[in-house]
């Protein structure tokens, strides 16, 4: 039995125009100019330089009747896919490239190849005597150690992944001998199974002393009364002086708890940030400027147009030459396409950094957090007149240059909590004044949770324990007992 039913479905279609230019407002400064050389290479009729200008639609509305038949080979919208085009990624691109020039020339900078971590250790196995097996093994082990120095595997499922990956046979015994072997290696405490074992290993490396010798025995037989800061129990335990242990502490505090992770060879992405903007206090007003690498002078190629001038005025067209203007006239749409979305960006960068300016501009005056006001996405959005989602992609990914550093757009951006007096205060206010709360208290007797609760209450916040410790989470700071020192 067929049934019919009536479906009504709601959709939005982004033009190919709207959805390149929603790319190219989320690309960061560095991003951006890579974006355009792109660009550039891929499309000969955009060119770049303070030349004269031309007329962008000048045959913009020309009809070539000749290859009209070539309409039907155009993408329509409706066949674009939304996914392939925006991204959720709120990583910008600059963080995993390295193309950070200025406006002068480019300039090739030579630089030396670095070692990776792991390759390094295997450097320092080859000072090591060792046969064909005891080599296999230690290689493995090597292998087995991850970006931060540790090996997070037990030695019987090491011995099996090696029978089972790398026909090795061996024995747990076979593989603790080698694992000493990998615990000599620099930086000390490489390989260790834990923390515990990693602290062990570096303070076991260094010139015996009373205070190492004694630190070594806290690590190795009180190591839980350490890390929850018993010391009462600690000084009980080794019946010694505060100021003796307080040096003891220092030793351990001096290590490392990931030795692969600061390892100066390692490969890592070295993190440059350009400021999109820059926001000055000129004779006491704000000045805000849209980095110039955001602005290039493009135009239309001259050359590209005057050979569309010169099918115009051809009266025989053959069909190679009806080709040949099909793909011109393409890549002259897309330049001209491409031209309109920078000056849009621009626009649109602009305008929503000065609304941002503006309605932090307390802030921005004196460099003072306490007085950034609550500000959500939709108070920009309904101040400019664009989408939430266009904000969005200013805020996430573009940094401005102020006189106290530069930040991130996205963290002038905060809820708003209401006072004892029933104003709206910026939860960035009550963090601050958290923060500022807990560098102020005395670290012998730090402050726990419910403590500070009535602190910010007496400072005209009242806010709930349990806010104040995803406060406290967020801004990184441990709770008050591993806040404790002697």
């Amino acid at each position: 039995m067929l049934k019919q039913f009536l479906n009504l479905k709601l959709s939005q279609k982004l033009s190919p125009q709207q959805i390149q230019l929603m790319k190219l407002i989320q690309l960061p400064t560095q991003a951006f100019e890579q974006r355009l050389l792109e660009e550039m290479n891929e499309n000969p009729a955009l060119e770049a330089g303070k030349e004269e200008e031309y007329e962008a639609d000048e045959f913009a509305n020309e009809d070539y009747d000749d290859y009209d038949d070539a309409e039907s080979d155009r993408i329509e919208a409706d066949d674009i896919n939304i996914d392939e085009y925006l991204s959720d990624d709120d990583t910008p691109d600059y963080k995993t490239q390295v193309n950070n020039y200025g406006d002068e020339e480019e300039r090739e900078t030579p630089f030396a190849s670095p070692i990776s971590f792991h390759q390094d250790l295997i450097n320092q196995l080859n000072t090591f005597i060792l046969n064909d097996q005891e080599r296999e093994i230690a290689e493995f082990l090597v292998g087995s150690i991850d970006d931060m120095g540790y090996i997070r595997r037990s030695v019987p499922d090491i011995v099996d992944d090696m029978a089972f990956t790398q026909g090795i046979y061996t024995d747990d015994v076979m593989v603790e001998k080698m694992l000493h072997v990998i615990h000599e290696l620099e930086p000390s405490g490489v390989g260790a199974r834990d923390l515990q074992e990693c602290l062990l290993l570096q303070l076991k490396h260094k010139t015996p002393t009373e205070y190492v010798d004694l630190a070594i025995d806290i690590i190795e037989n009180q190591f839980d009364a350490f890390t929850k800061k018993h010391y009462d129990k600690l000084l009980q335990k080794y019946s010694v002086s505060n100021e003796q242990l307080k040096k003891a502490i220092h030793e351990i505090e001096r290590l490392n708890p990931k030795p692969g992770g600061s390892y100066t060879g390692n490969n890592k992405v070295t993190e440059n940030v350009v400021p999109d903007f820059a926001i000055r206090i000129i004779d006491g007003e704000l000045e805000l400027t849209l980095n110039g690498r955001n602005a290039p002078s493009l135009h239309v190629s001259k050359d590209y147009q005057e050979m569309m001038q010169t099918y115009k005025d051809s009266r025989d067209k053959s069909t190679a030459q009806k080709d040949a203007v099909q793909f011109i006239k393409q890549k002259l749409d897309s330049a001209k396409w491409f031209i309109d979305a920078i000056r849009q960006r621009q626009e649109t960068l602009f305008v929503t950094m000065n609304a941002i300016m503006h309605y932090q501009e307390e802030y921005f005056l004196d460099g003072d957090e306490t007085k950034l006001k609550p500000m959500i996405l939709k108070d920009i959005a309904d101040m400019v007149g664009l989408d939430i989602s266009t904000i969005s992609r200013v805020a996430n990914s573009k940094y401005v240059e102020t006189p106290y550093g530069t930040k991130l757009i996205k963290e002038f951006f905060s809820e708003a909590m209401k006072n004892d007096q029933g104003e709206d205060v910026s939860t960035l206010e009550i963090k601050k004044i958290l923060q500022n709360t807990i560098e102020e208290e005395d670290k012998k007797k730090p402050l726990p949770d419910d403590q500070l609760a009535d602190i910010l209450k007496e400072k005209g916040y009242p806010i709930a324990r349990r806010t104040i410790a995803k406060y406290r989470e967020q801004l990184d700071i441990p709770v008050a007992r591993m806040r404790k020192k002697i």
